[in-house]
This record gives C-alpha cells, sequence and structure tokens, in this order.
C-alpha cells in the first residue's frame, strides 16, 4: 500500500522516501524531529488489507487502537516554593512551573486540583489556576498542621503565615508535641471563618472546586496540638456544611480515624447524608477496616506514593473498590521511592510495558527481507564479524521507565525534572502501582479515577 511517498509493507522493514527503517526504528521515531510518527503508521497499518501481511508472520501494529491514558492529579501542591526554584528561602533554579505544567499535559494529566492548606497557599493556588485555566483549579482550607493560627497566642497575620513557605523549611522538633493547654479565642476562631468564607465566597467560579485540605492529623502533633486541630476541623465543618451551594470536601486524615468519623457525623449526620456533594480522603494510609468505613459513608480514597510504603498498605490499596478511586501526587512530597512496597509494583509493569515494546519491534518469524519496496528471496544470514575493539561500558539501564531527565536541583537545565521534588507527571506510576496491585488493566484505574474525579469535582470532560 502507498500513501504519499510512504511505501508501507508488513514485512521486516519499513521504506520511507529514500529511507529504510528497521522495526526497531519505526517503533522510536514518534519524536518532534522524526520524518513519521508512531501514531501515523498505526492508522496506516490499520488501512492495509490483511492480503498484504505476511503468511508467516503476524502483522507488526495491531488493528486496535492504542489507549492513550489520562489523569487528574488530584492532590498537587503548586503554591509551593519549590516549584519556583526556592528551597529552604534560597532561590536555587528559574522559576521552572510551566515546565512542571508541560511535562503533566506530556503523560496525559492534564487537570490539576492544587491543594489550599492555608490562607496564603489557597490565595496562591487561586493565582496558578487563573494562569491556566482549564488546566489548574483549587481548593481552599486550613490544613491540620496550620491550624495553630486558631491559638490565642499565634499573631493572625494571614499574609504574612509561613512567611513564603507554605511548609516550615525547618519545623518544631517531632518528638516534642505541642500539648494541649493552647488558649482558643471564641471572638478570633470567628474573625478566621468570617474571612475563609469570604476567600471561598469570591472564589467561586475561578477555579475553586472544594473545600480542604482540612482534617486530623495525629502523626504531626509537633505542629498543631490534637485540641486544636479538633477545634479547627470542626469550625470549618460548621462553615462547609452552612455553604449554599455546599463544595465537595478535600479531607486529611492520619493517625486519627476515630475522631475523624466523628467529626464527619456530627456535621453531616450518621450516614453524611446532609454531605451533599461528598468528598475524597487524599492520601489514605489507614486500615483496611477504616477505609472501608470512609467508603460506606460515601466518600473517595485518594492515593499517592504514601499509600504504597508498605505490604499492609498495598493490601488496603488492592482492597479498595474503583468505583471509590481518585489518584494523585501530593507533590512536590510523597514520591515513590525504591525503599517502598510498591516499588516492585511498578518494576513489573514497567518490564511489562518494554517487553510488550520490544515484541512489536520484532519482525515476523520467517519474514524475507525488503529491497526498494519488494519481497527478496530468503537467503542465509552472513555471518558477523568478530569484533576487535573493546565495548564502553554503558550506563545501567534504570529499573523503571523514566521519561524525563533527572538532575539534582545545583544541576538544574530548562526541561529537566529535580531529583526527590514530586510532581504531577509521575502520577502515571502511581495509577501503575495501582493496577498491578489490584490485577487490573491500568486502563481501568484510569478511566475509573478520571470518571469519579470529574463526577465529584464537577469538572469538565475535557
Amino acid at each position: 500500500m502507498v500513501v504519499g511517498r510512504l511505501a508501507l509493507t508488513l514485512g521486516p522493514r519499513r521504506r520511507l522516501g529514500t529511507k529504510i527503517y528497521t522495526p526497531k526504528q519505526c517503533l522510536f521515531l514518534n519524536t518532534p524531529t522524526s520524518p513519521f510518527s508512531s501514531s501515523s503508521f498505526c492508522a496506516l497499518a490499520r488501512m492495509a488489507s490483511p492480503s498484504t501481511a505476511p503468511e508467516n508472520g503476524a502483522a507488526l501494529v495491531t488493528p486496535t487502537q492504542t489507549y492513550k491514558p489520562r489523569y487528574i492529579d488530584i492532590g498537587i501542591n503548586l503554591a509551593d516554593p519549590i516549584f519556583r526554584g526556592v528551597y529552604n528561602g534560597k532561590q536555587r533554579h528559574d522559576d521552572d512551573l510551566s515546565g512542571v505544567v508541560d511535562r503533566a499535559r506530556q503523560v496525559g494529566c492534564t487537570k490539576l486540583i492544587v491543594t489550599g492548606s492555608s490562607f496564603r497557599s489557597s490565595r496562591d493556588a487561586l493565582t496558578i489556576a487563573n494562569e491556566y485555566p482549564g488546566t489548574v483549579y483549587t481548593t481552599a482550607g486550613i490544613h491540620p498542621c496550620s491550624s495553630s493560627i486558631f491559638d490565642t497566642a499565634h499573631p493572625h497575620s494571614h499574609e504574612e503565615d509561613g512567611e513564603g513557605e507554605h511548609t516550615p523549611a525547618c519545623g518544631p522538633d517531632p518528638e516534642k508535641p505541642v500539648p494541649d493547654g493552647q488558649a482558643i479565642d471564641a471572638e478570633k476562631t470567628e474573625t478566621i471563618i468570617s474571612d475563609l468564607r469570604a476567600l471561598i465566597s469570591s472564589a467561586r467560579g475561578s477555579g475553586l472546586v472544594a473545600f480542604g485540605e482540612f482534617g486530623l492529623d495525629y502523626d504531626r502533633l509537633h505542629y498543631c496540638s490534637r485540641a486544636l486541630q479538633l477545634h479547627s476541623f470542626r469550625s470549618q465543618l460548621a462553615l462547609a456544611a452552612s455553604l449554599s451551594p455546599q463544595l465537595p470536601l478535600f479531607l486529611h486524615s492520619r493517625a486519627a480515624h476515630e475522631d475523624f468519623v466523628a467529626c464527619l457525623k456530627d456535621a453531616f449526620g450518621d450516614s453524611l447524608e446532609r454531605l451533599e456533594k461528598g468528598g475524597v480522603v487524599h492520601s489514605f494510609t489507614g486500615t483496611i477496616q477504616e477505609m472501608e468505613e470512609l467508603m460506606n459513608l460515601g466518600l473517595y480514597i485518594g492515593l499517592n506514593g504514601c499509600s504504597f510504603k508498605t505490604a499492609e498498605n498495598c493490601d488496603v490499596v488492592k482492597a479498595v473498590r474503583l468505583d471509590r478511586l481518585m489518584i494523585e501526587t501530593d507533590g512536590p512530597w510523597c514520591e515513590v521511592r525504591p525503599s517502598h512496597e510498591g516499588w516492585k509494583h511498578l518494576i513489573e509493569m514497567d518490564r511489562q510495558e518494554r517487553a510488550a515494546a520490544e515484541q512489536a519491534a520484532e519482525p515476523p518469524t520467517g519474514a524475507a527481507p525488503v529491497e526498494n519496496g519488494e519481497a527478496a528471496p530468503s537467503a542465509p544470514a552472513a555471518p558477523k564479524k568478530q569484533q576487535q575493539s573493546k565495548k564502553k561500558p554503558q550506563k545501567k539501564e534504570s529499573e523503571v521507565i523514566e521519561r524525563f531527565n533527572t538532575v539534582k536541583k545545583e544541576k538544574w537545565v530548562e526541561g529537566a525534572m529535580v531529583k526527590s521534588r514530586n510532581e504531577p507527571c509521575l502520577i502515571e506510576r502511581v495509577a501503575k502501582i495501582v493496577a498491578s496491585d489490584k490485577g487490573v488493566p491500568v486502563e481501568e484505574v484510569c478511566e475509573a479515577a478520571w470518571q469519579n474525579t470529574v463526577k465529584v469535582f464537577d469538572l469538565d470532560e475535557k
């Protein structure tokens, strides 16, 4: 079959113009500078008549359409200064936020929900949402670790809160939890909640899709006492319940399940029947029993790298129903690491992906070589010449697929990812681990998470 200057045969080589390409070359020709793309080749192969296929081998490209994954990162902290090149208050490299968003789009992550965890980060998130309409959305709320603003002794200055850092570079000593004796000022609480209501009201229609991040975190009591976290959570739940219309909830629960559920039921009823828009408990690391109770209350479960640390974590992931699943990166933190139990699932999925690519690139068994676009008579292969020179040592192939160059922050160059800085393009790793752990195709995970997220946060399907 000939289309324009492209002569397509289904044997071991492909001709384009005056050049002949091997199957492996064809497989990797889908680059910006390539004379033809793999998608074009797939389309042409689907048009080919069955009579053009070699009798003793299968066609290189199957007639079915290749699945293109689509992702929504429900929790990404793009308002953190790290994505502007600032680490611990120091500028280490240029602002590369646009590169982060572009890499996300390249892997199919076309929608990002930026987490608001304080007044400052919520406002900064809204600014980013306005820069990327239709791609970036946001939440607004007060994180449990930011709830010290309810303390009478804490200065009520939203704009300076954190002094530019959304997560303190050097936080309080984790060995010294804040005691519960902090004084809570009712008048100050009323002012904070009133300000939060005003912020939410002004942000509707400007990319705001959820109330949060808020909840309880008893693993990090060195940031804020248990009593103050409970006060913050209950105060915000009362605000969330009073909104008309309500917003979906973006919730945080760490080592606090009993109190967390009790507060939700106090605000919305024993079966959360007064929670109109539902919600998601993101970055879930609890037990199977806790997860099942949350799902039975109609809540969704958000998974990221922290959800795969241990074998017990992976057992929980396996039990999450697809109709209650959402996925996230929670970057710049919560990356999937080689020490995590879920890493082996990622290795296996990427091994299968490489094997499938190599198999697709192999010529059909017994297929004759192609000369000038015509099949040539079969001939014995010529003996290979002995290599005299020593081969140069090659860089060891990564255990997992790396789609982008990754460097240390000190050696950052435009277009590169920063080592240990998690970002939305890595959400495909989360989807692969969930799929492998559950024993289902990655397409099912991607589509379930996409549909659940679009429904809960009322996002555009495009």
